[in-house]
């Protein structure tokens, strides 16, 4: 029986408050993120190892992404982006692993993680612009689109939430599908397309947080 991707089961109660499959598997992928980061950083040097070249690699190619996303510098923004974008591509790909369903096929995750861009927008927008400056943004270009720049940041952040939550649980439920009725074998490329659309949608949703961060905080109309 496929179990519905709208319905997450209960592992545990820590007391009166139910503790999900989704949830359990996002703590342990950031207890090995932590424990990888701890583990990969702690012995850089001037002369990098192949480890460390790896990391800065990855690190320079979303720095410059941010760049030229947001058309600005980039530091303020990598530990959230950069956070963000590695969770990411490695909750996602979690379901390649046998039994386990990524933490993004459900709603709950993904509207967290939504919320987060959410907030983060406002603030990197009240720091930049100043609050009255900020809220002074929503009435450009006439006082007359301040309602709906206003609904613009809720919806576009729902938006953000559904587009991900739609592909990661898809791919998983198509995948059950053809897994239950043709056998261990025939799914492969499907999941080997799933793979391919979880770096897709990890990258989507951080360059989509930039291009909102962006907005608030001006830097890409100041370029």
């Amino acid at each position: 029986m496929i179990e519905s991707p709208l319905v997450a089961g209960i592992v545990f109660h820590a007391g009166p408050i139910p503790v999900t499959k989704p949830v359990v598997t996002t703590w342990v992928i950031m207890a090995v993120l932590a424990l990888g980061s701890f583990l990969a950083t702690r012995r850089l040097g001037v002369r990098p190892r192949r480890g460390q070249a790896v990391i800065e690699i990855l690190v320079t190619a979303i720095e410059q992404q941010i760049r030229e996303t947001t058309q600005a510098p980039s530091h303020r923004l990598l530990p959230l982006l950069g956070t963000l974008f590695i969770f990411l591509v490695v909750a996602n790909l979690s379901g390649a692993i046998p039994g386990v369903q990524p933490p993004t096929a459900h709603i709950e995750t993904t509207g967290a993680l939504a919320l987060i861009v959410f907030l983060s927008t406002h603030y990197y927008g009240i720091r930049s612009r100043g609050l009255l400056g900020y809220l002074g943004s929503f009435a450009k270009p006439t006082v007359l689109m301040l309602p709906l720049n206003l609904v613009s940041s809720v919806t576009r952040t729902f938006s953000l939430m559904v587009r991900l939550f739609g592909n990661i649980m898809s791919g998983e439920f198509v995948i059950a599908i053809v897994l239950s009725l043709a056998g261990l074998f025939v799914p492969v490329p499907l999941m080997l397309l799933e793979i391919l659309t979880g770096l897709v949608q990890a990258y989507i949703f951080t360059v989509l947080a930039a291009v909102f961060i962006s907005a608030a905080t001006g830097s890409a109309e100041a370029a």
